[in-house]
C-alpha cells in the first residue's frame, strides 16, 4: 500500500498526539510586531484537517462536485489555514491544483484551470475582484480555522485510488510560451517523496523534538517536501513573520522556539551568514544548531566558505518542482562536505553531455554529466513532462567528482533561479524583447540569478537616448510580462542596463552572450539596482 501526505499525518498524530507540530506567530494587534509564538498539536492539527475535509465535501457537493475532481487553490501557503485547506481539500477526496499569489494574472490561473479540467477554484480574499468572471464556481478561502464550520457533516470516505492516479497538480515556478506547466503528481511519486522526505528529516537525536522552519509556500513543492519529512518524526515546523525572516527573528526562534534545524532558501541564507561575520551571537547559535539545509540554487561561495570554516552543519539538498529532492550534498567538515549524492531508493543515471560548449563556466563539456530520472524511478515525474523514452531528463549538469559524487556546474537550457529559487525562463523575456524591439536593438541577455526579479542587457541598435529606449522597451513588452509570475517581470525601466556595443561578454568560438560572465562583470551595477550593499 503506498504512503500519502494524509496516512504520514493520521500516523504522527497518533504517534505524537500531543505534540507541537506547529509554531505560529502571535502578532501585536496595536504593533503588527510580533509578541509570541503558539503552538498547535498533531492532535490539533489532524482533528482540523478533519473538519476543513467535512466542510470542503459539503461545499462543493452543494456544485455537484465530485470526489476526485481537480480543485484550484489560489492561496499564499504560507499559513496554518492554508495548510489545512490544501490536506482537508484532500482528506475530502479531491486533487488540489495550487496556485500561489506570485501569480497574479487571472486570465493565465483561469487557462491553467482548463488545462487540468479542474471544477472550482478556491481563492485568497485579496483577489475577490478579480475571480468573478471565472468559468468555475468560486470560494473564499477563510483566513482563521475557526471560521470554518462543517456542522454535521460527516468526513467523507476516501476514493480508492491506484498509484497512477494524481494526488496533487503542482506548477512549473517559471513560465514557458507565457505559461507556467501543469505538474500533475501521482501517488506513486507521492509515495516515494515520503520516502525521500523522511531521509532528509531524520533527527540526529531521536531522544528530542527536531524544531525546524517553513522554508516556503505550501503552493510549491519545497515546504510540501519538507512538511512530510518532518511529520513522519514527529518534528515541529515554525511559521516565521514572512520567509525572508530577519536574524532578530531567527535568534527568536532558536531560543524562543528551540529551533535546532534550519532550512531555507541559499538566498536568505546568504543573508543569514553576511550579518553572522558581523554578529558573534548569531554566528554561535548558527554553528550550534544540528543542520543548516539550503536548497533552491548554490550557495555564494564566500558564505558557504564562511559557514565551513566555522563548521557551520551546511547541507545542500538539490531538487525541482517536477520530482522533489533528489540529491543531497555528505556535509560534515570533510573535503567532501559539498559534494551531491543521491538520495535512497531512486534510479537516476548521469548521461554524458554531447554539445561542445557550455556556458556553466565556459569550458569544454567533455566530463559534463545530464542528470535524469529514470522511468524506473518512483520519483519519475509525470509522462507528459518526460520525453519518448519516458525518462525524465532535467537539464541539470553535474560533474563526477569520485565515484557516485557529484558537483553542480549549471544548466543546458536557458533558466536562471531567482531570490526564492523559483524559475525564469530567460530566452522567452529576450525572445520577446527582439520580436517586439528587433528594431532597437542590437543584442539582449537576461540576468538575475539569486536575485528577486531578473534584469534585461541590452546593447542598442545604434545611438540613441538611453532612457527613451528603455521605456519604449517596456512599452512594447507589457502585455507579454502582465502573464507571468511577479519573479519573471521586467516592468520598470531600473531594470534595464543599456551598454555599448559589443560590451557585454561573449564566448571565444561562437560570440555567445555568457550569462554568468555579465552577472559576475556587472555585479555592482546589480547590486546598485537591488539596494544591496557588500
Amino acid at each position: 500500500m503506498f504512503r500519502t501526505h494524509l496516512s504520514v499525518l493520521e500516523s504522527s498524530a497518533a504517534r505524537f498526539s500531543s505534540s507541537p507540530v506547529f509554531k505560529v506567530p502571535l502578532m501585536d494587534a496595536q504593533t503588527n510586531r510580533l509578541s509570541d509564538w503558539t503552538s498547535i498539536t498533531y492532535r490539533q492539527f489532524y482533528e482540523d484537517v478533519l473538519r476543513f475535509a467535512a466542510f470542503w465535501a459539503k461545499e462543493l457537493r452543494r456544485n455537484d462536485i465530485p470526489q476526485r475532481s481537480v480543485i484550484g487553490l489560489w492561496i499564499g501557503g504560507f499559513t496554518y489555514v492554508d495548510v489545512l485547506h490544501i490536506y482537508g481539500l484532500s482528506r475530502a477526496g479531491y486533487i488540489p491544483q495550487l496556485f500561489s499569489l506570485r501569480l497574479p494574472n487571472p486570465e493565465v490561473v483561469f487557462e491553467l484551470l482548463v488545462k487540468a479540467n479542474a471544477k472550482a477554484l478556491i481563492f485568497d480574499d485579496t483577489y475577490s475582484d478579480i475571480v468573478q468572471n471565472c468559468h468555475v464556481p468560486i470560494y473564499p478561502a477563510m483566513k482563521g480555522a475557526e471560521e470554518v464550520d462543517a456542522g454535521s457533516e460527516p468526513v467523507p470516505d476516501l476514493p480508492v485510488v491506484t498509484e497512477h492516479d494524481i494526488s496533487f497538480i503542482f506548477h512549473t515556478s517559471g513560465s514557458t510560451s507565457g505559461s507556467p506547466k501543469l505538474v500533475p503528481c501521482n501517488y506513486r511519486w507521492l509515495d516515494t517523496t515520503v520516502s525521500k522526505s523522511s531521509q532528509i528529516s531524520m533527527p540526529r537525536d531521536p531522544a528530542r523534538q527536531d524544531v525546524t522552519t517553513w522554508m516556503g509556500s505550501m503552493c510549491h513543492i519545497g515546504q510540501e517536501f519538507m512538511l512530510i519529512g518532518s511529520m513522519q518524526h514527529g518534528s515541529c515546523v515554525i511559521q516565521p513573520t514572512t520567509i525572508s525572516f530577519s536574524s532578530e527573528e531567527l535568534m527568536d526562534m532558536i531560543q524562543t522556539c528551540g529551533l535546532n534545524r534550519l532550512n531555507q532558501f541559499a538566498a536568505f541564507l546568504a543573508t543569514q551568514l553576511q550579518t553572522s561575520r558581523n554578529h558573534p551571537k548569531l554566528l554561535s547559535m548558527l554553528v550550534n544548531l544540528d543542520e543548516v539545509i539550503y536548497s533552491g540554487m548554490p550557495l555564494p561561495r564566500p558564505e558557504q566558505e564562511w559557514a565551513l570554516q566555522n563548521n557551520i552543519k551546511l547541507r545542500n539538498l538539490f531538487g525541482s518542482t517536477e520530482c522533489g529532492a533528489t540529491l543531497i550534498s555528505i556535509g560534515g567538515t570533510g573535503s567532501d562536505a559539498t559534494l551531491l549524492r543521491p538520495l535512497e531508493g531512486v534510479d537516476y543515471r548521469f548521461v554524458p553531455v554531447d554539445s561542445e560548449e557550455s556556458e556553466a563556466g565556459h569550458q569544454s563539456t567533455a566530463r559534463l554529466l545530464e542528470f535524469i530520472v529514470s522511468s524506473e524511478s518512483g520519483d519519475c515525474p509525470d509522462r507528459s513532462l518526460c520525453g519518448s523514452n519516458s525518462h525524465f531528463r532535467t537539464g541539470d549538469l553535474f560533474q563526477e567528482v569520485t565515484p557516485g559524487r557529484y558537483v553542480f556546474r549549471g544548466r543546458n537550457d536557458d533558466w536562471i533561479k531567482s531570490e526564492n529559487s523559483l524559475r525564469c525562463d530567460t530566452k522567452a523575456i529576450e525572445d520577446n524583447v527582439r520580436a517586439m524591439c528587433g528594431d532597437l536593438i542590437s543584442q539582449c541577455i537576461v540576468v538575475g540569478t539569486g536575485r528577486p526579479s531578473p534584469v534585461l542587457f541590452i546593447e542598442p541598435a545604434g545611438d540613441m537616448d538611453h532612457e527613451k529606449l528603455k521605456k519604449d522597451i517596456i512599452r512594447k513588452t507589457r502585455h507579454f510580462h502582465s502573464r507571468r509570475y511577479l519573479h519573471e517581470r521586467i516592468s520598470s525601466a531600473k531594470m534595464i542596463v543599456v551598454v555599448a556595443r559589443n560590451t557585454l561578454p561573449r564566448t571565444s568560438t561562437k560570440g555567445n552572450i555568457r550569462r554568468k560572465a555579465v552577472e559576475e562583470t556587472f555585479q555592482s551595477r546589480l547590486d546598485e539596482i537591488y539596494g544591496v550593499s557588500r
